[in-house]
């Protein structure tokens, strides 16, 4: 009796554990790689000037918009046993989580990336170049300009995907200690009628998703305050 009462509590705080674990690295490496993405993606469009350019700013503005569950189909399709992309075996993996957040969260960043790029003053990259500022150089300069926006492009990359719950569901499965994250584990114990371990849950993830939010403020009010 006396030694069930800490492996009662263990197991399930163990898993707890395991399940945030796994929503902030697979969010994280999702974030990461948009950011990869995103920022020279969204750099390129702000500040070149081509045939085109504004039919993929719409294909990015709508693709901020996209349903994660049409994400979730269309990567799932791609990972099954069945798809082009099936002997990876990937399907029902936390990789196929991070494809399928990366693919939700990387028009955000480029996105807003661009849009940061774009409130810049024109004048300003021919004051660089004519200062003789490579473009390489002249871009990091612009970066460091537009960095409070940038971060707010960050920190909207990564809130749209720490809590999203129908792509993880369908790429990943929702399989106990593999590829149950937060969200998915906050719906499993909903349809079970457990609403106060779906609570539980629902209040670590805001305040986990509040915490990285507000790591992530200071270091973009601290920016701020330096200028």
């Amino acid at each position: 009796m006396y030694t069930c009462i800490p492996v009662c509590l263990i197991h399930p705080m163990t898993e707890i554990f395991n399940i945030t674990l796994l929503s902030i690295q697979v969010s994280a490496i999702a974030t990461s790689i948009s950011l990869f993405i995103g920022l020279p993606f969204g750099t390129w469009l702000a500040l070149g000037s081509f045939r085109g350019r504004s039919f993929i700013l719409s294909i990015i503005n709508t693709g901020m918009a996209l349903p994660p569950v049409v994400v979730g189909l269309v990567v799932a399709m791609a990972l099954w046993r069945s798809g082009p992309l099936g002997d990876l075996k990937l399907i029902y993996t936390p990789a196929a989580i991070v494809i399928a957040q990366t693919v939700i969260a990387a028009p955000v960043v480029t996105g807003l990336t661009a849009a940061a790029l774009e409130a810049l003053d024109p004048r300003l990259q021919q004051q660089l170049l004519g200062l003789g500022a490579s473009r390489p150089q002249m871009v990091w300069l612009l970066w460091r300009e537009a960095r409070l926006p940038l971060l707010a492009a960050l920190m909207a990359g990564f809130g749209s995907v720490i809590s999203e719950v129908g792509a993880s569901m369908m790429v990943g499965g929702n399989i106990k200690g593999q590829t149950r994250v937060l969200t998915t584990a906050i719906v499993l114990e909903t349809s079970k009628g457990d609403f106060s371990t779906a609570l539980a849950l629902s209040t670590l993830l805001l305040v986990l998703t509040y915490l990285i939010n507000l790591a992530l403020t200071w270091i973009q009010q601290r920016s701020a305050r330096r200028r």
